[in-house]
């Protein structure tokens, strides 16, 4: 199981260049991919997202680069004679009108666009070889890290289904009681209200019959426990889990809630509360799980 935060760098250098990518990945529903390339680079687009689809599955991927080439004479830097001259005939104009013409050829070459650099024509086969390379490098890196925190997520929601089932048990436990308290509270009133008059205990056996099975939690319980043991066969899979555990913790919420409306007991509603709160924090956990 893996969670869909992490961060991974990658170095590949050959023939005087250098790459260096770095991708970071927080959680998201599907495979989000943003690069933010150099615009040189934004060819590699095409060719890192194929690279990427490889390792990753689901989260919001972010891509940065960085490309150095070293080769000797990789870039020249030429004087713009057009810009130069138009420099030197404003000064000639300011000269007329009274100035003092100190233009130089050092105060020409510090004018804007005087000078230009460009940049040798460069091999785009080399640098995607590059990129693709970086990119594994730093898919590599982060798929371990989201790994390692795969399993922190992994051993924290056992904890909080562990929590769960007893909890449930609990419950379990308190129902029976429920159930039989109630039948007295039903009996009690009804000998209140009738006050000595005998009444039919046919009817009354059926009323108290209808009452149970209208607040009877047992289905639920054994639900709910259905899904705790599907939860933990989710969690052992290789498989992506995110979602199908995303699924199961909304019917979870589903089961816990019928069971806080049926049953009529402040003890039960108190462990409900609990419950909710385990779920609830299994449902943040879950978020970040591919």
């Amino acid at each position: 199981m893996k969670s869909m935060t992490g961060y991974g760098k990658g170095i590949a250098e050959k023939s005087n260049r250098k790459m260096t990518l770095e991708i970071k990945s927080v959680n998201h529903r599907y495979l989000d991919i943003c690069f933010k390339l150099p615009r040189g680079l934004v060819f590699l687009e095409d060719s890192l997202r194929k690279e990427i689809k490889k390792w990753l599955n689901r989260g919001h991927i972010e891509i940065f680069c960085s490309y150095e080439d070293n080769r000797e004479g990789a870039s020249a830097i030429k004087i713009d004679p057009i810009a130069a001259k138009q420099y030197l005939e404003i000064s000639y104009k300011l000269e007329e009108m009274g100035f003092v013409n100190d233009m130089s050829s050092s105060q020409v070459l510090r004018m804007p666009e005087v000078l230009i650099t460009k940049g040798a024509e460069d091999d785009e086969n080399i640098i995607e070889e590059l990129a693709v390379e970086a990119a594994d490098k730093a898919l590599k890196e982060l798929c371990q890290m989201r790994e390692r925190e795969g399993k922190q997520l992994k051993n924290d929601i056992k904890i909080k289904l562990d929590n769960i089932e007893v909890v449930l048990n609990k419950i379990s436990q308190r129902a029976p009681i429920v159930s039989q308290e109630n039948r007295e509270k039903l009996r009690a009133r009804i000998e209140d209200a009738l006050n000595g008059i005998d009444f039919d205990e046919m009817r009354f056996a059926n009323e108290v019959a209808y009452y149970a099975d209208r607040t009877a939690i047992d289905e639920e319980i054994i639900r709910l426990k259905s899904h705790i043991a599907q939860g933990r066969r989710i969690l052992e899979e290789n498989q992506m889990a995110g979602r199908k555990l995303d699924f199961l913790v909304q019917e979870m919420n589903r089961e816990v809630n019928t069971i806080g409306s049926k049953a009529n007991d402040l003890e039960i509603t108190n462990m409900i509360l609990e419950l909710k709160g385990e779920i609830e924090k299994i449902r943040e956990q879950v978020q970040n799980i591919e």
